[in-house]
């Protein structure tokens, strides 16, 4: 089975081995990275990974800000693609936590009934405290997530899916795919949740603007989860907050993002079960002496533009305002207030 992953990157560099170790290890076969604008190695890191044959780098050819739709829709194109028996476009801080027989996609397949897509909820993980960048293993390092049928009062949670070859694939979307609007109910795709369950209707064929990509959560994680870092150590989210382009000059820094991912009150560490293999994966990875190179060169420069982000006051802010912030969602927050709850703390 070809299983091609599809990813889009800026500034990962720290990431990338952990990324691909794991996917090796469910069973993806190959990696189609598109990357822009990288100023820690992450292209040089993955330009060394593509001589090897590890995975295909490519520059996104975004010539605007539309920077995943436009490398999707050159993914389509791409043979890496056309070859593949399925696709999983993913995120590098998101993990398929699989559940079921002996942990890979292709066990997933057989659980659901191999449809001709697979959406797999999130499961945010909170940054529960911690502070310093680690050079160790994501999986490892963050535990604990909001409960995982409901997220900031949502019962309704986002996902990634899993698209098999034969899906009447109209373009990849980031979370979903779509088919045309007109296609006859016959041909419309087979497509369940991680339970193995038929999607709702409405979001099979994206009739709710709000549930175009998510639905609810409850009971369609029995075969796996989508385990979502976003958020991973405060040193590497400010360093993930400048990557962006948003200006902040005179305005003030909204921590809602953060807020909303941060809650800490469950401990899940299910998929902890990958790490032995996983850090067995990674040391062959390493072994090879220029890739240990670039990756500990990205791993510096991560830290050298903490240090760089951390001399200016607006971050000292930012820090101070994260580190000091509500574990509660905004939403659960004006709700407490409302009834005239105390806050938990």
């Amino acid at each position: 089975m070809r299983i091609t992953a599809v990813t889009c990157v800026k500034n990962e560099g720290p990431f990338l081995l952990e990324w691909i170790a794991f996917h090796r290890l469910l069973g993806v076969t190959d990696f189609l990275f598109y990357s822009n604008d990288c100023a820690d190695g992450t292209d040089r890191l993955l330009d060394a990974l593509q001589a090897r044959g590890i995975v295909r780098h490519l520059p996104n050819p975004a010539e605007g800000r539309n920077y995943q739709m436009e490398a999707l829709k050159d993914a389509k194109a791409q043979d890496i693609i056309a070859g593949a028996d399925w696709v999983w476009v993913a995120d590098v801080d998101e993990f398929l936590n699989i559940h079921v027989g002996d942990g890979t996609i292709p066990a997933l397949i057989d659980a659901c009934g191999n449809p001709q897509a697979i959406s797999v909820n999130f499961q945010f993980f909170a940054n529960d405290d911690v502070d310093a960048y680690a050079d160790r293993p994501v999986i490892e390092q963050f535990t604990r997530s909001h409960n995982p049928d409901l997220w900031c009062g949502e019962t309704a949670i986002e996902v990634k899916t899993l698209v098999r070859a034969d899906f009447p694939l109209k373009y990849y979307g980031a979370h979903r795919p779509f088919f045309r609007e007109k296609l006859p109910k016959g041909k419309r795709p087979t497509w369940t949740d991680a339970s193995g369950r038929p999607v709702q209707h409405r979001f099979l064929v994206a009739a709710n603007p709000r549930r175009i990509r998510r639905f609810p959560a409850a009971g369609s994680r029995k075969f796996a989860t989508l385990n979502h870092y976003a958020l991973r150590s405060l040193d590497s989210y400010l360093v993930k907050n400048d990557r962006g382009d948003v200006n902040r000059e005179n305005r003030a820094f909204d921590d809602t993002y953060w807020r909303e991912r941060n809650d800490a009150a469950w401990e899940d560490t299910s998929i902890q079960k990958y790490l032995p293999p996983l850090r067995t994966e990674m040391s062959a990875l390493m072994a090879d002496a220029e890739i240990a190179t670039l990756h500990a060169e990205a791993v510096a420069a991560h830290i050298a533009k903490r240090d760089e982000l951390l001399a200016q006051p607006e971050y000292q802010q930012m820090q101070a305002q994260l580190r000091a912030a509500s574990k509660l969602p905004p939403q659960e927050q004006a709700l407490i207030e409302a009834l005239g709850l105390e806050p938990v703390t």
